[in-house]
């Protein structure tokens, strides 16, 4: 068996030929994890569609990760524009309501391409096998 396991998930696809995610034993990094639409496969153009599917597909890649959303240790944020932030906020809030059990975040200042207003990667720390 692979000591790497990649994690892949429907309604999320890389243009290059790179999984949504990495797992060696309990720690998981995803690559970057952008708001495309799962249905129509596009970047939707505001910022709170993007949110709402980036938080969606961190669901899916946690879950076929063996995970839940409880394992993210650290979110990384890029946005083009940072004054945005209420539309990510209202999505972190969602999954994690009690601010004494959130993961770390720093957001920094990005030029994201292909209509991309916000794109994210995780770190987290998974107990259970892989699925």
């Amino acid at each position: 068996m692979a000591r790497r396991k990649s994690i892949d998930i429907d309604g999320f696809v890389h243009k290059n030929p790179i999984p949504a995610a990495c797992r060696i034993g309990n720690l998981l990094m995803t690559g970057g994890i952008h708001g495309m639409d799962p249905e129509t496969g596009k970047t939707p153009p505001t910022i709170e569609e993007q949110c709402r599917h980036i938080f969606r597909h961190i669901r899916k890649i946690m879950e076929a990760a063996g995970g839940t959303t409880d394992d993210i240790i650290k979110m990384t944020v890029w946005m083009n524009d940072r004054s945005q932030r209420d539309a990510l906020n209202k999505e972190w809030i969602a999954m994690f309501p009690d601010e004494s059990n959130r993961p770390a975040r720093h957001t920094m200042k990005g030029n994201l391409e292909g209509g991309m207003l916000i794109q994210v990667d995780i770190t987290a720390v998974i107990d259970g096998p892989a699925k």
